[in-house]
C-alpha cells in the first residue's frame, strides 16, 4: 500500500516538497455533472435565467477557481496554470449537464486539483444561478478522468 504524502512521519499534516522533481508538461482532465429538471435546462438554453448567461457564468467560474486552487486547498501547491478549458453538454435526456475541464501546466507537479476544482466550482455556479427555478438538483460524480506528463 502507498503511503499517503501529505502525512508526515509523526502524523501531521504537510505540503509535498516537489523541489527535486523535473518539470514536465502536465495535463489533468477531471468531469462530473448536475442533474436538474427540463424545465430548468430549457430555462438555461433560453438564457430566461434571471441571474444571467449559466453556462458563460460558470465557465469563467470554473477558469477562475482552477487558477485559485492552492488558495483554497491548503496543502495544494500554488500554480500558474497555462491552460484551463471547461466544456458543457446537455445528453438526450435533458436531465444533467455534464461538466468537463481540462487543466495544463509545465511544472513539478501535476494539475489534477485544479480540473477537479473547476468542474466543481462550475456545478456550483450553475446550482446557484438556478435555485430559485430549481429545488432538486444535485451535483454528482466529480471525479478525474486522466491526468499525463511528458
Amino acid at each position: 500500500m502507498k503511503r499517503l504524502t501529505h502525512i508526515g512521519t509523526n502524523g501531521e499534516a504537510r505540503m509535498v516538497d516537489v523541489s527535486a522533481k523535473p518539470v514536465q508538461l502536465r495535463e489533468a482532465v477531471a468531469c462530473g455533472e448536475i442533474r436538474l429538471q427540463k424545465e430548468t435546462i430549457k430555462l438555461i438554453e433560453s438564457q430566461s435565467i434571471a441571474k444571467g448567461n449559466v453556462l458563460a457564468t460558470a465557465r469563467v467560474a470554473g477558469i477562475q477557481a482552477a487558477k485559485k486552487c492552492g488558495e483554497l486547498i491548503p496543502l495544494c501547491h500554488p500554480l500558474p496554470i497555462t491552460h484551463c478549458e471547461v466544456k458543457f453538454e446537455i445528453p438526450n435526456s435533458r436531465d444533467r449537464i455534464i461538466i468537463t475541464a481540462s487543466a495544463k501546466i509545465s511544472a513539478q507537479t501535476g494539475v489534477e486539483m485544479e480540473a477537479l476544482t473547476a468542474v466543481s466550482v462550475s456545478a456550483l455556479t450553475i446550482y446557484d444561478m438556478c435555485k430559485a427555478a430549481d429545488k432538486t438538483m444535485r451535483i454528482t460524480d466529480v471525479k478525474l478522468v486522466s491526468k499525463t506528463k511528458r
